[in-house]
Formats: C-alpha cells, sequence, structure tokens
C-alpha cells in the first residue's frame, strides 16, 4: 500500500508512548520517571504525562514529552496514520497549530486544550477507518 504524506511543520518535540499491562499500577513508576528529570504535567488512574524541557524562557534544546498508559490506550497512533494518509487533514492541521502556537506561545495548557476536539474528531475517524490496528 502506498501513502501520499505531507511533512507538517511542528516543534522540536520528541513523544514517547509508553504502555504497560494493567496488572500494574502506573502510580508506581512516578517516581524513577521525575526523578529522571521529567515533571509530571498530569495524572489520572489511567494516564500520566511527563515533559522535560521546558524553561522560563521557553524551550530548552531538547523537548520530550513522555505518556504513560495501559495497553491498548494508544489514540495518538490512530491520529499520527491519519495524517500521514489523508494529507490534506494534515495540512489544516498545521495552520491551527501554526495560528495557536502565537496565541498560546507560553501557555501550553490552553495550546493543548484548544487542538483537543480536532485531534478526537480525527482519531475516531482513524478508529473507524483502521479498525483494531493495534
Amino acid at each position: 500500500m502506498l501513502f501520499r504524506t505531507h511533512v507538517i511543520y511542528a516543534k522540536p518535540i520528541i513523544d514517547i508512548l509508553v504502555e504497560i499491562s494493567k496488572d500494574y499500577c502506573l502510580s508506581d513508576y512516578k517516581e524513577v520517571i521525575v526523578k529522571s528529570g521529567y515533571t509530571c504535567m498530569s495524572e489520572t488512574f489511567d494516564r500520566l504525562s511527563f515533559n522535560k524541557g521546558y524553561t522560563e524562557e521557553g524551550f530548552a534544546e531538547r523537548v520530550f514529552h513522555l505518556h504513560l498508559r495501559y495497553i491498548g490506550d494508544n489514540d495518538e497512533l490512530y491520529f499520527r496514520d491519519y495524517l500521514i494518509e489523508h494529507a490534506n487533514i494534515a495540512i489544516e492541521y498545521e495552520r491551527m497549530k501554526l495560528k495557536l502556537w502565537k496565541k498560546y506561545e507560553f501557555n501550553r495548557d490552553d495550546y493543548t486544550n484548544s487542538k483537543t476536539d480536532f485531534i478526537q474528531k480525527y482519531t475516531e475517524k482513524a478508529k473507524l477507518e483502521y479498525g483494531d490496528r493495534y
């Protein structure tokens, strides 16, 4: 199968998704991740999100997002694949991100929240299109 892709502008951030078995408690991993230099940005019983590389002046040279989830909680993979296979949606997402970047340059939470509806919409479309890909 061939895919037509469009490379979109993005901040130089490395996103890491780690899935663990539901036999383990996510919060048991929090301390070791924080001791490794990450900041816990959000925490629920089934999701932990960490960041590394943010400074008061903006981004450090390298920025990382670490998402700790239970196996099967991998919506980001569906969204990524949908953008790869639907260049028009990738371009729309790029335009939105560039607009929001200037508006929320120093407010990561509002920047992220402003993208949520778009991401959820196309993640759901991807799940319908791809089924149980992961």
